[in-house]
């Protein structure tokens, strides 16, 4: 399966009110491994960067100036993202923006929808960590992503992230591209038959199942959930 992670810049948080896309960043996956295929563009937005968005991105009203609108790009970005599954982290924020911005081209290009499905990262994450904080830091923090770098948000660096976060999270599904190759040529080898073990059953003793529960309490009085509570009388 082809997929492209992505994410955005923007001048503020909210579409409706005006605010545009600063920034996109895309990374082409097949087979869950990077192609070394990516998207980015810096755009200009007609208006200003609103102070808090310019303090977490580092990108200035000036610099700017003389990138390409959105209209200019939407043919190449479409074109990168087209029949491809899109992973987005708070995939309504993304969308909702880039959605407007298909709008304002004054041309009939319909919505990322109609282009790519998404995958929304974030709504995965709260599926796995019930009651925890789920932002792509925190998630790095907890997969064991190296994140040191990144003093500032930026739409390529962030995808960038979320790619090894996405593929931490999925580790066990798919074939993580190996392929299962066709089963050798008969070389004449007489199979042996092996008999069977008796399974051995190890139970915990009393002591051991009371530290246990007393650990997964403290997870629970922690985070707030514990999904091996959730479905035991306690």
């Amino acid at each position: 399966m082809r997929q492209v992670v992505l994410d955005t810049e923007t001048t503020g948080l909210a579409w409706e009110r005006g605010h545009r896309v600063i920034e996109i960043g895309c990374i082409e996956l097949m087979k869950r491994r990077p192609t070394g295929r990516e998207f980015q563009r810096y755009l200009n937005p007609d208006r200003l960067i609103d102070a808090g968005a310019m303090e977490v991105t580092g990108i200035s009203n000036e610099s700017l100036l003389d990138k390409p609108r959105f209209h200019e790009i939407v043919d190449e970005f479409l074109d990168f993202i087209r029949g491809a599954e899109l992973i987005i982290h708070n995939a309504a924020f993304d969308v909702g923006f880039l959605d407007n911005e298909l709008s304002l081209t004054g041309r009939d290009l319909g919505r990322i929808s109609d282009h790519a499905q998404v995958l929304d990262s974030l709504r995965m994450a709260r599926e796995l960590f019930p009651g925890q904080r789920n932002s792509l830091d925190a998630l790095c923090k907890r997969l064991g992503v190296d994140n040191a770098h990144r003093t500032q948000h930026g739409a390529l660096l962030d995808a960038e992230l979320l790619v090894e976060v996405y593929l931490a999270m999925t580790s066990g599904q798919g074939d993580l591209g190996l392929a299962m190759e066709a089963p050798p040529p008969d070389i004449g080898v007489t199979p042996v038959t092996v008999a069977a073990r008796p399974r051995r059953v190890l139970r915990a003793s009393a002591e051991e199942s009371a530290l246990h529960a007393q650990r997964l309490q403290k997870i629970e009085d922690k985070s707030g959930a514990c999904v091996w509570l959730a479905g035991s009388e306690h």
